[in-house]
């Protein structure tokens, strides 16, 4: 319970948010200048990618929310959500249907980020950004009936960027 009152306090101070909101900011102006396809405005907690617009070649059934997730975390080890057809896709008959949007949240969590963390998730998208046109899209192996993005399995279709590059991290 402290944490959650220390996280009420915090939301009201304006220079806690003025800084929150300018690192988002910072790095969706960076990602808006590269040509990355985000939502705005930028959030104040979140960035956005479009996957759908980024990894055009990646049909929905080939999950390219998923992808683009995967990709951030092998290169940088960013973690994302994918928010996409595989989170919404899934029918109540069993069946799946394509969701509106493939979109990837990168959340910025409370008072965890210094500058050089913002730096490093702009260079990886970057870096991501400037290969896109060779990841892959996904083969779903495993599907549960119920909030089938916490537990599914999946694999890559094939993946010249994994394969042929070593991952910043390394």
């Amino acid at each position: 319970l402290e944490a959650i009152a220390i996280g009420l306090d915090e939301v009201v101070q304006e220079d806690y948010l003025r800084y929150r909101i300018a690192s988002t900011k910072y790095v969706g102006d960076r990602l808006i200048a590269a040509g990355v396809p985000i939502v705005r405005p930028v959030g104040g907690h979140a960035i956005y990618i479009d996957a759908k617009a980024f990894l055009p070649h990646i049909p929905a059934h080939e999950y390219p929310g998923q992808a683009l997730a995967v990709e951030l975390y092998l290169q940088g080890g960013i973690r994302g959500c994918e928010i996409g057809t595989v989170m919404f896709g899934q029918q109540p008959d069993g069946s799946e249907q394509a969701a509106p949007r493939e979109l990837v949240r990168l959340a910025f969590p409370r008072r965890v980020y210094t500058q050089s963390h913002v730096d490093y998730i702009a260079e990886v998208l970057l870096r991501v950004n400037s290969k896109r046109d060779r990841i892959c899209g996904m083969r779903m192996l495993e599907s549960p009936p119920v909030l089938r993005h916490f537990t599914a399995k999946l694999e890559p279709l094939m993946s010249d960027l994994v394969a042929n590059d070593s991952p910043i991290l390394a």
